[in-house]
């Protein structure tokens, strides 16, 4: 549940702000049906949420269902059974438009069907992470696995972009050696394999890792290179503009001497 005074990030814009309860509204309702096989009381909780942001105010909204269980002593307990991402569909990071549209869509797309179907989930982030090294790094092969391995030379080599740090390729590998997911990286990007939702999540996160440090420190420092040429254009056009002081006689005669 949503608590006022802590901290959230809203899921459409990325804007971190803090909770006030003017934008936060938590609902609870019993469901009062029969025949539901658990026989136990049952009960929705929501929670909506409006962005702060001027330029955003978009709505989040979950829901959850809970089952009142009794323990061993009598004590009632609250145990949720489903959970629900109303709004937005997917948990998926709001990402700029300079990462190609198609490594963009399949992002979302891994992330909008994470939980329903995690190996389709995983097969689509793996085609996702090969379009990523072929656009940022150009580099292509026959399978993503041996990708990553040209990728690890041509950074040991130095020739790989710039963005393209050793400890980069090392968090490629490493999630590579998780369990299923080795196999997942090593199979063709059409295959399926069999993976649980956590392991999807771990290639999700890999791929934003790299839309972070690739796409995005890149765009960054290339913005801070044009500022930075657009004041030095500035000042050279200053100075030619500038009327230069004319040299007074006094001046002359202290240079002559000089």
């Amino acid at each position: 549940m949503a608590t006022i005074g802590r901290n959230w990030e809203c899921p459409y814009c990325g804007h971190a702000q803090v909770l006030s309860a003017e934008r936060v509204d938590e609902f609870s309702h019993q469901l009062v049906v029969e025949g539901e096989k658990g026989e136990r009381p049952l009960y929705l909780n929501g929670v909506a949420i409006v962005c702060a942001n001027e330029e955003c105010r978009q709505l989040s909204l979950t829901e959850a269902l809970f089952e009142e269980h009794q323990d061993a002593n009598g004590t009632y307990h609250a145990i949720k059974r489903d959970f629900w991402k109303m709004l937005p569909p997917s948990f998926a990071k709001p990402q700029p438009d300079f990462i190609p549209k198609p490594i963009r869509d399949d992002y979302y797309e891994a992330c909008a069907i994470r939980d329903l179907s995690p190996q389709a989930s995983a097969t689509i982030t793996r085609r996702c992470l090969r379009r990523i090294i072929r656009d940022f790094c150009n580099i292509s092969k026959n399978r993503l696995i041996d990708e990553i391995k040209e990728l690890r030379e041509r950074v040991g080599s130095g020739r790989a972009p710039a963005a393209v740090l050793p400890d980069s390729v090392d968090a490629i590998n490493d999630v590579r050696n998780i369990g299923n997911i080795g196999t997942h990286m090593e199979a063709d990007i059409n295959s399926i394999v069999d993976v649980d939702p956590d392991e999807a999540q771990v290639l999700i996160e890999l791929v934003e890792l790299l839309f972070s440090e690739w796409y995005v420190a890149t765009e960054n420092r290339q913005k801070r290179l044009r500022h930075l040429k657009e004041i030095a254009t500035d000042k050279r056009q200053e100075r030619k503009a500038s009327p230069k002081e004319p040299v007074s006689d006094t001046d002359v005669e202290v240079a002559k001497k000089n």
